[in-house]
């Protein structure tokens, strides 16, 4: 039976996600950033990263794996690096802060580096790379996680879903270049949402307990996840691993919280590096559209959900409306 979905404007549905983060402890700063980010993967990104995610966020407030009332410290060790320590908050209020530091930073030397430890999971990772391409920067993102995914068909879990995002700009109104996927076959919520729903996955995405390829998503859940492209995904899972926890002093993904039980903050880590590329084209945006126009016509696909970039409180989202009734319940009646 199809899923019964409802349509909400954005006004609507930032005003209901507020009070649900409000209501399970965050402060301001941190609800408006969760929020933000929220909509973005529902308006521009993945939205099963988005409201679905949401919820994680929520659950965890309450359990104590997020601090909701955390304020980052931001340090900055050399000229173009700007280090964060989440305090066991989330990771995009980090961000945000330094987010006009960053900027400014990359557009001064060329190129600057944000790199952050102990905070819950990244979230849809296009977000961060999506918001500095409309600034005209080309940047790439990385995060780990709790080890979720095995290097190999019957090994054990050692890395996250260790997903990597880039985005580059491209000329208004049309949307930038993001590419957001992770080292995994799949994210660990489609996983989650075939077993709610009681329906196989496709072959090679997961192992069960004993290691065995499995399609039963119940199994694959205290499984393992598997890299795409094999020994070639895992490779990218590792180099994932060394920027995001190494580079910032985080949680190796075997060492991390689990973002979805317990009472402690995860610890992972997340990186971005951002790059000013008129330093060497002004012209690298209408250049980089003339270029994927072409690759379009010989049939490429470009990754970005629609031409056009932007949306205002009239926008209309369609959400599934038990997913609505999930959030609706951390709210007070």
């Amino acid at each position: 039976m199809a899923e019964e979905e409802v349509n909400l404007s954005v006004a609507e549905l930032r005003d209901i996600a507020t009070r649900a983060c409000l209501a399970c402890g965050a402060s301001a700063a941190t609800a408006r950033s969760l929020v933000d980010a929220t909509l973005s993967a529902a308006c521009h990104g993945r939205p099963e990263v988005g409201f679905p995610h949401l919820v994680d966020y929520l659950m965890s407030m309450v359990e104590g794996r997020i601090d909701a009332k955390a304020w980052p410290r931001i340090e900055h060790p050399l000229p173009a690096f700007i280090h964060s320590d989440a305090r066991g908050g989330i990771a995009q209020l980090g961000f945000d802060l330094a987010y006009e530091d960053l900027v400014k930073r990359a557009q001064t030397f060329g190129i600057a580096l944000f790199s952050q430890r102990n905070s819950y999971t990244a979230g849809e990772l296009g977000y961060y790379v999506r918001r500095l391409a409309a600034d005209g920067l080309v940047s790439m993102a990385v995060a780990n996680a709790h080890a979720l995914m095995a290097a190999a068909v019957g090994g054990k879990p050692v890395f996250g879903t260790n997903p990597l995002a880039f985005g580059a700009p491209l000329p208004a109104p049309r949307a930038p270049l993001v590419i957001d996927q992770a080292a995994s076959a799949t994210a660990f919520v489609n996983i989650i949402r075939a077993a709610a729903d009681n329906v196989a996955i496709p072959e090679g995405w997961a192992t069960d307990q004993t290691g065995a390829v499995t399609t039963d998503p119940a199994k694959a859940v205290l499984g393992a996840l598997l890299p795409f492209g094999g020994y070639k995904g895992a490779n990218i899972a590792l180099l994932v691993e060394v920027l995001s926890a190494g580079l910032s002093g985080a949680a190796w993904s075997l060492d991390a919280g689990d973002f979805r039980s317990g009472d402690r903050s995860p610890n992972v880590g997340l990186t971005v590096i951002a790059i000013d590329p008129v330093a060497t084209d002004p012209s690298f945006a209408v250049r980089g559209a003339d270029h994927f126009r072409r690759l379009e016509d010989l049939g490429v696909h470009v990754p970005g959900r629609s031409s056009v970039y932007g949306a205002d409180d009239a926008d209309v989202i369609r959400i599934d409306a038990r997913l609505l009734d999930d959030i609706m319940t951390f709210i007070p009646s």
